[in-house]
C-alpha cells in the first residue's frame, strides 16, 4: 500500500469524492453513458485525492518515475511478447530499441534533470518601477492528465509522456489502442503493482471508450494518432476547454542532394522504411532524388532491401498490424498502377495475406490525383519523385500540409540551412530519417496540421506543468506613494520616467 493510500485511509476517506474537496461540477449533472461509468470514477478519485494530497515533492515523484522504470524492466519479456502478440509478428529488435531501451533511457535522463526543472526561475524585475521586488516562474502540477495511445508505439508513446507528466506531479490516466488488446490487458493488471489507483491507471479500448474519454475534464490531454481522430478529440475535449497536445502524422518528405553519398542515403531510407514494417508516424512518406540519379538510386534501393530484409516471413520483420490495413496498403498500390504509376516490388516476394508481411515498395511517377499522393502511407511504401532544383522541392513541400518530420541528406550546410530556413515542418533530421525524435534533451512535436504542443524533454516537463508566475512585493512598496490625488512630484516623476525609457 502506497503512502499516499494509508493517508487518505487514516482520515476515513478512502471514497473521496469530487464534492466533498468542494470541486465545482455537479456530478448529478453530467451525462454519463455506462461504458463511460468507470472513466468518469477513476477520475474523480484522481481529482479529490490530488486536491487532499498536494502537491508532490520531489522525493513522491523520483519514486514515481523508478516504479514506472521497474515495472518496464521487470516485466519486459512479458510486454515484448503482448505487443508481438498485438501485431501477429513485431521484431524482437525493434521492440526492444523502440520501446524499452528509448523509454528507458528517457525515464533516466528526466530523474538526472528533475531537480533542476522544478526549481523556481529567477525573472527579471523592473527596478525603476518596483525596487526591491522580486520575479519568480514556479513549475506546478496541472492536476490529472489524460493520455491516448496508438498501437504502433504502445510501451513508447504512452510511458514517455507519462514519466513526463509524473516528474510534474500529476496523476494519470492511459487509454490505450484497440489494437493492443495484448499489451493494455497486461499493462492494466501489472499497473495496480506498482501505482496506487489515485496515481497512474491504464484504460483498456473495448469499443467506443476513446471518444468518452476525451470528453472528461482532464486538465490536460495528450493524443497521439491520425488527423481525423485528432480533431474529434480536440472538439470533444473543447467542450472542457482542456488544452490538448496533438502528437500527429502526415506525409514527411526527404530529399537527397546530389553531391551526397547516394548509397549511405540509401542505406538510412531502407532501414527507416523497413523499421517497423514503416508503420511510424515519423516515416519518411516521400522522397526527392536528383534527375540524374534515379535509375542508380532504384538499383541501390532493390540492394539494400534485399540485405536487410531478405525474407519478408522472417521474424525480424514486423507484421501490418491488421487486415484492413494490410488491404489499405494494397489498395494504394492498385490506385496508383491503375493510374499510370510504375510500381516496383523491392523484395520480389508477394504480400502474405496470412501473416500480414507487406514487401517493400517504390512507386514512381505518382500523380496528384492518387491515393497516394494525398493520405499518408503509414506503411512500407516509398513514394519516389526526381527534381532538377532544390526550389522545386521547396515548392512542392511547401504547396502541402507542414510535415511532422523532414530530412535532409546534404554535406552542403549552406544548403541545408536554406530547407531548414524555407520548409517548415514538426522536427529536422540531417543525414538521416527520424532520429530528432529520440533526443531525450529536445522537444518533441507538430506543427500545424501535423500536431501541436510539445513533450520530451524540458520542454515536455513545462507542457505537464503550470509554469505559474509570482510576483513579490517588497515590504517597503514606493508604488504606494504615486497614487491620487497626484501631486506635482508625481507628474515630474512619470515625466522622468518616461524620458528613461524613451
Amino acid at each position: 500500500m502506497t503512502i499516499e493510500s494509508v493517508a487518505i485511509e487514516s482520515l476515513g476517506m478512502e471514497r473521496l469524492t469530487v464534492e466533498s474537496l468542494a470541486i465545482e461540477m455537479d456530478i448529478s449533472e453530467r451525462d454519463i453513458s455506462e461504458k463511460a461509468a468507470p472513466l468518469w470514477s477513476a477520475f474523480d478519485s484522481m481529482k479529490a485525492s490530488s486536491q487532499f494530497m498536494g502537491e508532490a515533492t520531489y522525493q513522491e515523484r523520483l519514486n514515481d518515475l523508478r516504479a514506472l522504470k521497474r515495472m518496464l524492466v521487470e516485466n519486459r519479456d512479458a510486454l515484448t511478447d503482448a505487443i508481438s502478440k498485438d501485431y501477429g509478428n513485431r521484431s524482437w529488435h525493434e521492440t526492444t530499441f523502440g520501446e524499452f531501451i528509448a523509454v528507458m533511457g528517457a525515464i533516466d535522463y528526466i530523474s538526472k534533470q528533475l531537480k533542476r526543472w522544478m526549481r523556481p526561475q529567477k525573472k527579471k524585475v523592473d527596478f525603476t518601477l518596483f525596487p526591491g521586488a522580486k520575479n519568480r516562474v514556479i513549475p506546478q502540477p496541472l492536476g490529472v492528465v489524460g493520455i491516448i495511445v496508438p498501437w504502433n508505439g504502445p510501451i513508447n508513446l504512452s510511458m514517455v509522456p507519462a514519466a513526463t507528466a509524473l516528474a510534474a506531479g500529476n496523476r494519470v490516466m492511459i487509454k490505450m489502442s484497440e489494437n493492443s488488446r495484448h499489451t493494455s490487458k497486461l499493462l492494466k493488471e501489472l499497473t495496480p503493482r506498482y501505482f496506487s489507483k489515485n496515481k497512474l491507471i491504464v484504460i483498456e479500448e473495448t469499443g467506443g471508450i476513446g471518444i468518452e474519454f476525451s470528453k472528461i475534464p482532464f486538465d490536460l490531454i495528450l493524443f497521439t494518432g491520425s488527423v481525423e481522430t485528432g480533431k474529434a478529440v480536440m472538439a470533444a475535449a473543447s467542450r472542457n476547454l482542456t488544452p490538448v497536445i496533438l502528437e500527429l502524422g502526415g506525409k514527411s518528405p526527404a530529399v537527397i542532394d546530389p553531391e551526397y553519398p547516394l548509397d549511405k542515403a540509401v542505406q538510412r531510407v531502407v532501414f527507416a522504411k523497413q523499421f517497423n514494417a514503416g508503420q511510424v508516424c515519423l516515416n519518411v512518406d516521400y522522397l526527392f532524388v536528383h534527375k540524374t540519379q534515379l535509375d542508380e538510386f532504384v538499383r541501390l534501393m532493390k540492394l539494400e532491401s534485399k540485405g536487410m530484409v531478405p525474407d519478408i516471413n522472417h521474424a525480424d520483420y514486423t507484421s501490418i498490424i491488421d487486415e484492413r490495413s494490410l488491404l489499405r496498403l494494397e489498395e494504394s498500390l492498385q490506385d496508383a498502377k491503375a493510374k499510370g504509376a510504375e510500381v516496383i516490388n523491392l523484395c520480389d516476394q508477394e504480400i502474405n495475406h496470412n501473416d500480414r508481411k507487406f514487401p517493400l515498395h517504390l512507386v514512381l511517377d505518382a500523380k496528384p490525383d492518387m491515393l497516394i499522393s494525398n493520405r499518408e502511407t503509414f506503411g512500407p511504401i516509398l513514394m519516389v519523385h526526381t527534381y532538377g532544383s532544390k526550389d522545386e522541392v521547396i515548392h512542392h513541400v511547401n504547396s502541402r500540409q507542414k510535415p511532422l518530420g523532414f530530412y535532409v541528406f546534404s554535406k552542403n550546410k549552406k544548403l541545408v540551412s536554406e530547407y531548414i530556413s524555407k520548409v517548415m515542418s514538426g522536427g529536422v533530421t540531417v543525414n538521416d530519417t527520424m532520429l530528432h525524435a529520440f533526443q531525450d534533451d529536445m522537444q518533441f512535436g507538430g506543427v500545424g496540421p501535423s500536431g501541436m504542443g510539445h513533450y520530451h524533454g524540458y520542454e515536455g516537463f513545462m507542457s505537464f506543468s503550470k509554469m505559474r508566475p509570482v510576483f513579490y512585493q517588497p515590504h517597503y512598496n514606493p508604488m504606494s506613494l504615486l497614487k491620487p490625488p497626484y501631486q506635482n512630484w508625481v507628474t515630474k516623476s512619470f515625466n522622468l520616467i518616461l524620458k528613461l525609457k524613451s
